[in-house]
């Protein structure tokens, strides 16, 4: 028989195949009452398995103005109706942090947030999916899988003292870009792993939808078993397995980096950006807000002073963190320093909680993205950093390695830029029924729909979206789409967020089709969900030139541009029902 790879394993098919499973636990946050208007839309009552819900309020916690807060009462409610038990009110912690409480070897996990993969530190296949696409699970139990591929990464070594699991996690996102690991499996393997705690293990595998993963996984080892505290037996490659890639990396050749503005793969060594000015700092969110997280930080800064007139704010991942911090004394030091200590929560770190920048304000933050505009103002600009770093710059008051209080050798870095765009505002790049976005990469959820706006907007009032619609990248662009318009773009269309409101406001909006050189895999199976077809052809892209008429032969699967035809891929038979009924909400109603 031939050896598999943990997916593979997974959902007893081979790389590429599409299956249709029923995950063990399906995540939901604040998106919930969003959700469940949409499965309402289904034909949807009663929800089908309740015990596979899991359902946390943190992305606004605690609410900041009297609609947000209705919207919890709704969730709250919603929870109670359907009999939901695995429900986690607000201060509680952040839905990643939380999900260690239920995540287990050989799950299949997924979530309405791209950072689900976090709960494959647990040896579990946990993956981000949209709301539509939760809607339908809450309905009928299951959803579609392609069987992706995977990479194998192996560490061999040990990390050098203040180098840390988010710096070998950026340095892996500098080395093969963000779109990197589009649509694949990552699977860490080595003796290097032993030595990363399970802490460090939910850094890498939150920062694995960073380089466009699936999903990103650990094995059910000794270090797992000592922290389930069973001695559980989880899914794990066969030896001889088939990969897509392979990457080995030396733990000792890593050394502390940053994702400089405004790209994550845009990486620097903290050595080669020290004292760049910096005016706020971020030490938590879901990324790097666990107790051995803070107990770095405070370590550097018990007994010191933030610089002044910096801002240092700090996010505990959950409650139970929140209190063990406290009896550590660590809270004390972190507020004694200068520091502020807010609720669990996401806080600034998609723009909606407190503690966002002002104008003009560099931020280094531990969280996991820097699109412009992420933390709620897009004239602020974000470095990426691990704890230790945040926690010595905040002393300073620009970038500084953490490893020179040890004397240790400072390395210069940078990385090789794969496919990067530093994106600013866009123009109106209209011809005939083309938006020509054809040399930018990496157009981002947020530039689409800004991270302020979700919570304000929901999902399922297409309306509202339409005049946010690009309003941070083209503004031109809600003023002028009419009905029939196509959009040409560059690599990784749509990374970022799992947001849907981008793919329901482009087809509320009419967009007949999007044609990308290649497409973050979420928002590829949200523009599937919502009725609106995206293909997939670089080639075609390629070919386009300004003022050039483009047409899609959806029956012969080809694109029409000038004189020139591209064939692509005819779509899967249940796929190809969905976008012709216009999207999964009238595709569940109708089962």
């Amino acid at each position: 028989m031939k050896p598999k790879t943990f997916a593979e394993k997974i959902f007893g098919a081979t790389a590429g195949t599409i299956v249709f499973a029923k995950p063990d636990i399906i995540l939901t946050h604040d998106n919930t009452s969003s959700i469940f208007n949409t499965f309402r839309k289904m034909g949807g009552t009663k929800v089908a398995y309740p015990d596979q819900m899991l359902v946390v309020l943190d992305h606004n916690a605690p609410p900041g103005d009297a609609k947000l807060a209705t919207q919890y009462q709704d969730i709250r409610n919603i929870v109670s109706e359907q009999g939901i038990s695995k429900f986690y009110d607000a201060g509680n912690g952040i839905c990643h942090q939380l999900m260690a409480n239920h995540a287990r070897p050989g799950m299949l996990i997924v979530g309405s947030d791209s950072h689900t993969s976090t709960a494959g530190a647990f040896n579990a296949y946990a993956a981000g999916i949209d709301r539509t696409e939760s809607a339908g699970i809450w309905k009928r139990g299951e959803t579609w899988f392609r069987v992706p591929g995977s990479i194998k990464i192996t560490l061999n070594g040990k990390l050098h003292e203040n180098v840390s699991a988010k710096d070998l996690a950026l340095w892996i996102i500098g080395m093969i870009g963000s779109d990197g690991a589009n649509y694949m499996s990552v699977e860490y393997h080595g003796r290097g792993v032993n030595d990363l705690s399970i802490s460090d293990r939910m850094t890498l595998a939150n920062l694995a939808s960073e380089m466009g993963a699936k999903n990103a996984v650990f094995p059910c080892d000794s270090v797992l078993k000592t922290f389930l505290g069973d001695e559980t037996i989880g899914v794990w490659a066969d030896p001889g397995a088939d990969y897509d890639r392979n990457i080995d990396i030396q733990l000792e050749n890593i050394f502390p980096v940053v994702a400089a503005p405004h790209h994550v793969d845009n990486i620097r060594s903290v050595a080669g950006v020290a004292g760049t000015p910096v005016h706020e700092g971020l030490i938590g969110t879901c990324t790097n807000g666990r107790i051995e997280d803070l107990r770095i930080a405070a370590a550097i800064l018990k007994g010191k002073k933030i610089r002044e007139n910096f801002q240092l704010n700090v996010i505990p991942a959950s409650r139970k963190i929140y209190l063990e911090a406290i009896e550590e004394g660590l809270v004390s030091d972190l507020v004694a320093a200068g520091a502020n200590v807010l609720t669990p929560s996401c806080g600034p770190c998609l723009g909606t909680g407190l503690g966002i920048p002002a104008d003009g304000h560099t931020v280094i933050s531990t969280a996991n993205r820097n699109f412009r505009g992420r933390m709620g103002n897009k004239e602020a600009q974000i470095y990426l950093a691990s704890p230790a770093t945040v926690a010595v710059s905040a002393l300073t008051g620009v970038i500084t390695d953490p490893r020179k209080t040890h004397g240790n050798e400072v390395f210069p870095f940078v990385t090789e830029q794969s496919k990067t765009s530093m994106i600013g505002q866009g123009e109106n790049r209209k011809s005939a029924n083309v938006w020509d976005y054809s040399d930018v990469d990496n157009l981002n959820t947020d530039q689409m729909f800004a991270g302020k706006h979700t919570y304000n907007v929901l999902s399922s009032d297409p309306p509202s979206i339409l005049p946010l619609l690009f309003e941070d990248f083209d503004p031109s662009f809600s003023k002028n789409v009419k009905e029939g318009d196509i959009i040409i773009a560059g690599e990784n269309f749509g990374c970022g967020s799992s947001r849907e409101h981008p793919s329901v406001g482009l087809a509320y909006a009419g967009i007949k089709a999007l044609v990308v050189k290649s497409v973050n895999r979420i928002f590829y199976r949200s523009s599937i969900n919502q009725g609106l077809l995206l293909i997939v052809h670089p080639e075609a892209v390629e070919a386009y030139k300004r003022g050039y008429s483009v047409d899609i032969d959806l029956a012969h699967s080809r694109i029409l541009i000038g004189e020139n035809h591209f064939v692509f891929e005819p779509l899967p038979q249940k796929l190809r029902q969905i976008l012709e009924m216009k999207g999964l909400v009238n595709y569940m109603k109708a089962l």
